[in-house]
């Protein structure tokens, strides 16, 4: 069962459960008959928990460019998403 939509979530939860926690959002959402002011509430809990994942997503590309190795130096490398 998805999380009452009053409850804010955690901001330190692990990408993995924000992502979790999107999906049980998305899927409460494409429920038949959900009343417009709860369907409201759960699209906002939605967009904080994909605003959460995304900014973990960027943090986690800052980290891989740093860890990227060319001889001595660190040169920041794009991550490939290919």
């Amino acid at each position: 069962m998805p999380e009452q939509p009053n409850q804010e979530p955690s901001k330190e939860q692990s990408f993995e459960a924000g992502l979790a926690e999107l999906e049980a959002v998305v899927k409460e959402l494409e429920t038949e008959g959900l009343p417009l002011e709860r369907a409201i509430r759960i699209f906002e809990k939605g967009v904080t928990l994909s605003d959460r994942c995304r900014k973990q997503l960027e943090e986690a590309e800052s980290k891989i460019e740093i860890l990227t190795k060319r001889g001595l130096k660190l040169v920041p490398q794009p991550f490939d998403t290919e």
